[in-house]
């Protein structure tokens, strides 16, 4: 296999230019007219959105799997190198199971999201018809970040070192969730809501959808704008263990930013799916946990151990297992209801 990168920067700005014109598309589209009046969001309404998302993610990966099985036999990078046509072909399969993984890891890794959703909104009280609003543009922000940690994990990449690096955080990161007891989040000690409080009054009232209002001629935020903040934090601490998950699937920029936009765009829908429900998968934190573990493993060591890449096709069989594991185990095992202590008559 070879090292060049199949869809350098300067060869496909127009792919990113478009893509990116794509999603802000959608999100207008999303938030214009589908969303356009406030509403709580319904189980069925959230279904049929993780569908819509899902399915756009298994068309784009299609695509780009015919794309590059057309384009990379051709490429003249790869045909000075002496890559024959038929390795081409094997390369182009293999970039499009590299966004399936990628896909699959960054979704699995936005559970954890959800449980921080579900804490920011009760402690806020935000009332559920405004909880998607907060949410679409704590996906902006998301995506912002995300493309600013990307470009620069992208540079960081090219030194050997920082693969270990990185292997090594993910491995720490991934036996901190399996042994490591759970902490209660508390907002409050949010240092961006305690900057935030300092620059912007709060006011504890809300008024419909609208993150300001002014009061006695002073701009003050709402509750929705403090809910937003303590979202756009806790996802940029989360890009930090996401970011180099990926980067563990493949070096190829353009997989990366793609199947983390498709995550990021799928998330809110998931919340409103699983928000009642992902309490009871007790045992899918060991699975996200030993997930990055083995990502932390493949980057740092087994890519070498199989000279330069670990089968991508081993990678998303085990990564399946581990997450399809860890949801059967919390099906057929749920925890224990709490019994009432009897007393003798």
């Amino acid at each position: 296999m070879t090292s060049l990168t199949l869809f350098p920067f300067a060869d496909y700005w127009w792919f990113y230019a478009l893509f990116s014109i794509g999603v802000c598309g959608l999100l207008a589209l999303d938030l214009g007219i589908f969303h356009r009046e406030a509403h709580t969001v319904s189980f069925r309404e959230a279904l049929g959105w993780s569908i819509v998302w899902c399915v756009l993610a298994l068309a784009f990966c299609f695509g780009l799997w015919r794309y590059a099985e057309w384009k990379l036999p051709q490429d003249p990078r790869l045909l000075a190198a002496g890559l024959a046509p038929a390795a081409a072909v094997d390369l182009a399969r293999q970039s499009a199971l590299e966004f399936l993984t990628g896909y699959v890891v960054e979704l699995s890794l936005s559970v954890d999201n959800i449980f921080v959703f579900i804490v920011v909104f009760t402690y806020f009280g935000i009332p559920a018809q405004y909880q998607h609003r907060v949410l679409f543009f704590g996906i902006l922000g998301a995506l912002f970040f995300r493309i600013l940690f990307i470009s620069l994990g992208a540079v960081l990449m090219k030194f050997h070192w920082v693969i270990w690096v990185f292997g090594g955080f993910l491995i720490l990161t991934g036996f901190k969730i399996l042994f490591a007891p759970e902490k209660p989040m508390d907002p409050e000690k949010n240092p961006l809501l305690r900057l935030l409080r300092r620059l912007v009054p709060i006011t504890p009232r809300f008024d419909g959808q609208k993150f300001f209002v002014i009061e006695r001629g002073v701009r003050h935020g709402t509750p929705l704008l403090v809910a937003l903040a303590a979202i756009e934090f806790t996802d940029i601490i989360f890009a930090v263990d996401s970011v180099p998950a990926i980067f563990a699937i493949t070096k190829e920029p353009l997989i990366v930013f793609t199947s983390n936009i498709f995550a990021i765009l799928g998330l809110r829908s998931m919340f409103f799916l699983l928000a009642g429900v992902v309490h009871k998968f007790r045992f899918l934190k060991y699975g996200l946990g030993l997930v990055l573990v083995f990502v932390g493993l493949k980057m740092a060591w087994l890519n070498d151990l199989f000279g330069g890449k670990f089968p991508i096709t081993w990678s998303l069989g085990i990564i399946g297992g581990i997450l399809g594991l860890s949801v059967a185990v919390s099906w057929l095992l749920p925890p224990r209801a709490a019994v009432s202590p009897s007393t003798n008559a």
